[in-house]
């Protein structure tokens, strides 16, 4: 056992492991027809804009977008349908109607899915909207962002890439420590308002890469 690390750190640590594996064993899996209506570039950057920004209206929508408010209503309307999204309880009057996302945890990943050409062909659109809007703001906040940030903003801002070697069992211990981490974060802070508070992305990418001689 290292000198810096007890038992109770150690159990500590496998309790927190355990309740990641646990709380995203409960993500919802979009079945095909949840993902055939999210599979549109539109509905794919509102429902995006619902997680990372919360409640919004269809006019708020559409003056982000640049689209009319009868367009995003209609798509807001199609997400509706499948419980992607929901009406805002507490928001709201007989003319304008906000919506929200749920929360918890969604996989876009369905095995099911993916045993047939459209669900394949859905799943594939819908994970590559999402990613390229991700790497749109990525992109965006390096390029023109980071110089117009406050200094304690750019303290706070991490990009950062790093390679290792790890068995499937290791990787999946990784990937749950990870997870323990920004759900910690995510719970604690979720609903904070305030001076200088502002939405914040928070992305982590961890998968094998292929061997060299299985590259292209």
């Amino acid at each position: 056992m290292a000198e810096n690390e007890t038992a109770p750190d150690i159990r500590a640590q496998a309790d927190a492991l355990a309740r990641a594996e646990a709380r995203h064993n409960q993500d919802r899996v979009l079945d095909t027809g949840a993902l055939r209506a999210l599979a549109h570039p539109l509905r794919v950057r509102i429902y995006d804009i619902l997680s990372q920004y919360g409640p919004q209206t269809a006019s708020t929508l559409a003056e982000r977008l640049g689209e009319s408010s009868g367009s995003t209503s209609y798509h807001l309307r199609a997400l509706a349908k499948h419980d992607l999204i929901r009406e805002a309880a507490d928001r709201g009057t007989a003319r304008e109607r906000w919506w929200e996302r749920p929360v918890g945890g969604v996989s876009f990943t369905n095995p099911d899915a993916m045993a047939t050409p459209a669900g394949r062909a859905a799943t594939q659109l819908v994970m590559s909207e999402f990613l390229r809007n991700r790497n749109d703001q990525l992109l965006d906040f390096v390029n023109r962002g980071i110089a117009a940030e406050s200094e304690e903003w750019q303290e706070g801002t991490l990009i950062s890439t790093a390679t290792t070697r790890l068995t499937p069992e290791q990787s999946k211990e990784l990937t749950l420590k990870i997870m323990a981490v920004i759900d910690e974060a995510v719970d604690t802070y979720r609903n904070q308002t305030g001076e200088n508070v502002r939405p914040v992305t928070i992305r982590a990418d961890l998968f094998p890469l292929p061997s060299l001689g299985e590259q292209s």
